[in-house]
């Protein structure tokens, strides 16, 4: 008799009070625009474009009309996955490592997956791709997308699909989509919590071709007060990528109304950070990587059929992306993992209109800090501005508003010593010399390695991004997120990682590489402390750019990207702890040795 079988009148048992236990629970979907500015949508009054879908979900519930995120992406994500300000969370920067969410930190979906949710994450991650800093050990039990920040290909990229290495289908946005639906699809007898994380209109400048068609001679009778910085190649382009993320929007919302789940979900509609170009952002001064008005106010818009909001509503008190997590695990029922203090609030009454405590939100990078209240913000050169008066920042009223200034400045002065541990010093300002948030403040160098080696998730990643070249090795941009060693022509060029291996034993070694046939035959060698393996560079691999991509020409600061193929290089015996993963040649009989994008292992036992 076989005991592990359920027999059909059980499972009806089972299946039935689970539905019972989770019949209030609402569904949440959370949508997250990439460098989508707050003024590209048409319900905020841009006539450039339409956005029908998106604008739905304010009509029939709440816009949060004054809502404040980070200057640039990975920052954001750590906020809303954390309820936390990103400094204490370990989140310098936007790549070479510095992106990561500390171990320590709790996400939303851990909330979620405790509470019994199905938890999916699709797209765009930023917050660490090695395990466990991967979204599949941060409480996403489904994953799909890409963990790097700025991605290189758009259409058929490579992708992650919970650790395993994959190929993409079509254009990325579609393909998350496509994903995000099937997930809810399978999940629909339990509740879920689908994170849909889109990376447009991040460039490069890359769009299906029937939304370019109708952008590229559209006239853009709104433009950016910004008078004669606006490029309109660029804006024609992310108002068509915005068409078409709000297509995609609109097929999400239809699917729960085909699910009969759409008077029961929770719907949220952010961006991470200011446009990433000069063009209509409501007079706002500034765009993405600054720290005024126009950098770090985001559209935010939730609905929630079945909870106590009046469509069409506005919440005009101040919020932000800290305040997501305490907000939707109030709403849900669903109860916080981690005890570490949360920033934000839960924001649940005042959606429905009740008043909110007065309260500051400041906003930080790269040195600068800003803090805004409901009447004021102070900007990172300490001039203050009426924001109610003023929403534009043109005038500086600190010298006639001595103590409100100097109230807001203590308060920055005390943000900045309690998240980062710093006095207000010359070294904090944004005018301090040096590259990257932590030299700007003074902060030691991010020392964490890049974790090698788990049983739960054997194959561990190792990109060009996080890696540091010698020599004459440099990157194919200056942009490391997607970028990949080129220029290798010398027995003292080597690339190396920091890493620090969980588990000893033995490791499989692909290189992901292209090569010239004048280049071909290199030896390499691989070694980590006491071990190493040599192999040959080949066969010869030398494919073109992908340069018919792009919609319209990428910054000369982003890789153009290129087919890269797997060297197999062997097996290295690899021993726990920390230490250099150093890649070198010893043989060159060409005139170099290859390109790479990443360094793969696999752990064999």
């Amino acid at each position: 008799m076989r005991f592990n079988m359920i027999s059909p009148l059980v499972a009806v048992v089972l299946m039935t009070t689970a539905t019972s236990v989770f019949a209030d629970k609402p569904n949440v979907v959370v949508f997250l625009a990439d460098d989508s500015g707050w003024g590209d949508y048409s319900i905020n009054g841009n006539s450039n474009l339409k956005t029908p879908n998106i604008d739905s979900i304010a009509r029939q519930g709440v816009t949060l009309d004054r809502f404040y995120v980070c200057p640039v992406c990975s920052p954001t994500r750590a906020e809303f996955l954390t309820g936390r300000y990103h400094p204490r969370c370990g989140v310098r920067g936007v790549s070479t490592g510095q992106e990561r969410l500390n171990l320590d930190e709790k996400t939303i979906a851990d909330a979620f997956a405790n509470a019994g949710y199905a938890t999916g994450a699709f797209g765009k991650w930023h917050n660490g791709s090695q395990w466990p800093y991967h979204p599949n050990a941060r409480g996403f039990r489904e994953y799909y997308g890409f963990t790097s920040g700025h991605w290189g290909e758009y259409f058929d990229p490579p992708l992650d699909h919970n650790g395993r290495a994959i190929r993409g289908k079509g254009y990325t946005a579609d393909d998350f989509t496509n994903h995000a639906i099937s997930f809810m699809e399978a999940s629909k007898e339990k509740p879920f919590f689908t994170y849909i994380a889109f990376n447009t209109p991040h460039s490069p400048w890359a769009v299906p071709d029937n939304y370019w068609q109708k952008f590229k001679d559209h006239p853009i009778p709104l433009r950016t007060h910004e008078g004669g910085r606006e490029n309109l190649p660029e804006t024609r382009c992310a108002l068509a990528m915005m068409e078409n993320l709000d297509w995609n929007v609109g097929r999400v919302l239809a699917k729960l109304q085909e699910l009969k789940l759409d008077r029961n979900t929770i719907v949220v509609y952010f961006s991470d950070n200011g446009p990433n170009t000069w063009r209509f952002n409501g007079g706002m001064k500034g765009r993405k990587g600054t720290t005024d008005e126009g950098g770090v106010r985001s559209a935010c818009f939730m609905k929630w059929p079945a909870g106590d909001f009046k469509p069409g509503t506005t919440m005009r008190q101040i919020s932000g992306a800290i305040d997501l997590l305490p907000t939707l695990c109030g709403m849900a029922g669903v109860t916080r993992v981690g005890n570490k203090p949360l920033d934000g609030i839960n924001l649940s009454e005042a959606l429905k209109g009740k008043p909110l405590p007065e309260r500051m939100i400041f906003s930080a990078f790269n040195g600068n800090i800003s803090v805004r209240t409901q009447q004021h913000r102070l900007d990172n050169t300490d001039a203050l501005y009426d924001m109610v008066k003023d929403p534009g920042q043109t005038k500086n009223i600190a010298s006639e508003n001595t103590a409100v200034a100097k109230r807001l400045k203590d308060a920055v002065t005390s943000w900045r010593k309690e998240v980062y541990g710093l006095a207000d010093t010359p070294a904090t300002k944004a005018e301090a010399k040096g590259k990257g948030l932590g030299k700007k403040l003074g902060l030691p160098a991010d020392e964490r390695p890049f974790p090698v080696g788990y049983p739960e998730f054997p194959v561990t990643t190792l990109p060009a991004r996080d890696g540091i070249s010698h020599g004459g090795i440099k990157r194919s941009a200056p942009a490391p997120n997607c970028s990949y060693f080129v220029n290798w022509k010398s027995k003292e060029d080597f690339i190396t990682w920091d890493i620090e291996v969980n588990t000893p034993g033995s490791y499989e070694v692909v290189i992901h590489y292209t090569c010239r046939e004048k280049d071909a035959g290199a030896t390499i060698e691989l070694g980590f402390l006491n071990n190493k393996i040599q192999g040959k560079v080949g066969p010869v691999w030398d494919p073109p750019l992908y340069t018919n991509q792009d919609t319209i020409p990428r910054p000369p600061a982003e890789s153009i990207m290129k087919e890269f193929r797997p060297l197999r290089l062997g097996t290295l015996k690899m021993e726990k702890g920390r230490g250099l993963l150093k890649l070198n040649a010893s043989d060159i009989p060409g005139e170099g040795v290859m390109d790479v994008r990443l360094v793969e292992l696999t752990l064999k036992n």
